[in-house]
C-alpha cells in the first residue's frame, strides 16, 4: 500500500521584493528628498537669519554659526518629514494615474494592497527612524543650541566689534570704536566710552586687546589718555599710562531649556499635563508619516486628462486641517481639558477614518466589506 498522502497542501509564501516595488520605493524616496530639501532650506534660511541678526548684534559667536545652522536643519527637518512625505506619495502615485500606469499595474492584477505594499516598503523604516529622531535626536539639538546661545549671552560683551563703526555693550556703559583690527586681534586706534560708579570716562590709545585672567575678562589698552569727569564740573581727572585694563562684567545667568529639548525619558516619568503634551507631539511625527502614507494611496487618484499636480491642493488642505487639529488636541492636553490618551488617539483615529472614507470611495464599501469578511483558504 501507499503511504497516506496529506490531504492537505500548506503553501508557504515568502516576501519577494518585485521590480514595482523597487520602482515605486526608489521613484517616492527621489522625490521625498527633493521635496524635504527644498521646504527645510525654505524654513531654515528663515530662522537663520535671526541668528544671523544675534551674531552681528555680538550675541553669538562667528565660530558657532555652522553648529547652529547644523543643529537647526536637524530640529527643522524631523517636523517637516510627514508634510514632505505626503507630498511625494501624492506626485508619485499622481504621476502613475497620470501616466496611465496604474491602469497597467491593474490589468495585471495588482491592486491597492500592491500600492501599498511598494509605499510601505519605505515608509515604515522611515517612520521608525522619524521616531528615534523625534525623541531622541531633536532634543539633543534643541538643548545643544540653548547651550551655545546661552554661552554666548554669557560672553557678549566685545564680541561684534568691527573696524569703523561705534559697539554698544553692557547696556550702554561701554561704547568702542576701532580704526582697524589685525590679523591678530589686536585692536588699533581705539576709542571707549566708559560709565562706572555712575561717572563717565573716554579713554583713547594707541592698540587694545582682550585678555582672559583669574580674575575675569579684561579689555588691556596700551600707551593712550583716560579722562574722567562729569560734564560741566571742575573736577576731572587727566591721566597717561603705557597700560591700563578694564572689566568687562559678564551676566551670570542659568541655561533655559524650553519643553522641546527636554529628553525623553524625563517626559516619560513625569505626569505633569505639559509633558503628557510634549510626548504626544514627538510621537505625532512618525505616527503622521504612517497614517497620511495610507491616506495618500487613495487621494492620489486623479483623472489622465487632469492636471499636473494632481490633488496636492486637497491634500495640502487635509494637512492643514490634520496639523491644526493635532495643535488643539496639544493645548487641551496642556490645559487638561481631554485626557492625554484621548488627545493622543483621537487625532490619529480621525485621521485613519478620513483614509478609509477615501478608500471606500475609490473602490467602494463592498470592497470593505469583502477584505474585512473574506477568508481565503489555500
Amino acid at each position: 500500500m501507499l503511504p497516506d498522502c496529506p490531504k492537505t497542501l500548506k503553501i508557504r509564501r515568502t516576501f519577494t521584493l518585485t521590480v514595482l516595488d523597487r520602482l515605486i520605493a526608489l521613484d517616492l524616496l527621489k522625490t521625498l528628498l527633493s521635496v524635504w530639501s527644498v521646504i527645510v532650506v525654505i524654513i531654515v534660511s528663515r530662522e537663520f537669519i535671526r541668528v544671523l541678526d544675534k551674531a552681528i548684534q555680538g550675541r553669538v559667536s562667528s565660530e558657532t554659526l555652522a553648529t547652529l545652522l547644523a543643529l537647526k536643519t536637524i530640529s527643522i527637518g524631523v517636523s517637516l518629514l510627514p508634510a514632505a512625505l505626503f507630498m511625494a506619495v501624492l506626485m508619485v502615485l499622481g504621476k502613475m494615474y497620470r501616466d496611465q500606469e496604474m491602469s497597467a499595474i491593474a490589468s495585471a492584477g495588482g491592486g491597492v494592497l500592491t500600492l501599498y505594499r511598494a509605499v510601505f516598503l519605505l515608509v515604515f523604516p522611515l517612520s521608525v527612524a522619524a521616531a528615534a529622531l523625534s525623541l531622541y535626536t531633536t532634543p539633543w539639538a534643541e538643548a545643544t543650541t540653548a547651550k551655545i546661545m546661552h554661552e554666548g549671552d554669557e560672553s557678549s560683551d566685545l564680541r561684534g566689534i568691527a573696524a569703523g563703526k561705534f559697539s554698544e555693550y553692557s547696556l550702554g556703559d561701554l561704547v568702542f570704536y576701532v580704526e582697524n583690527i589685525s590679523n591678530d586681534n589686536i585692536m588699533h586706534d581705539v576709542f571707549v566710552q566708559h560709565r562706572q560708579g555712575g561717572t563717565p570716562s573716554i579713554i583713547t590709545a594707541e592698540s587694545a586687546r582682550l585678555r582672559d585672567l583669574p580674575e575675569g575678562r579684561y579689555v588691556v589698552f596700551k600707551h593712550g589718555e583716560r579722562v574722567q569727569g562729569v560734564a560741566g564740573q571742575l573736577d576731572f581727572v587727566i591721566e597717561k599710562f603705557d597700560e591700563y585694563a578694564v572689566r568687562v562684567e559678564e551676566p551670570d545667568t542659568a541655561v533655559f531649556y524650553t519643553r522641546t529639548a527636554i529628553a525623553a525619558e524625563t517626559l516619560w516619568e513625569s505626569n505633569a499635563a505639559v509633558d503628557s503634551a510634549e510626548l504626544q507631539r514627538r510621537w505625532s511625527i512618525p505616527l503622521g508619516m504612517l497614517l497620511l502614507s495610507l491616506l495618500g494611496v487613495p487621494l492620489a487618484q486623479i483623472s489622465p486628462r487632469g492636471g499636473a499636480f494632481g490633488n496636492i491642493l486637497t491634500g495640502f488642505v487635509i494637512y492643514f486641517c490634520y496639523g491644526n487639529v493635532l495643535r488643539i488636541s496639544q493645548l487641551w492636553v496642556t490645559k487638561e481639558v481631554i485626557p492625554a490618551w484621548l488627545g493622543g488617539a483621537g487625532v490619529n483615529a480621525l485621521l485613519l477614518l478620513v483614509g478609509g472614507v477615501l478608500l471606500a470611495r475609490l473602490y467602494g464599501w463592498r470592497w470593505w466589506y469583502l477584505n474585512l469578511t473574506q477568508r481565503r483558504v489555500l
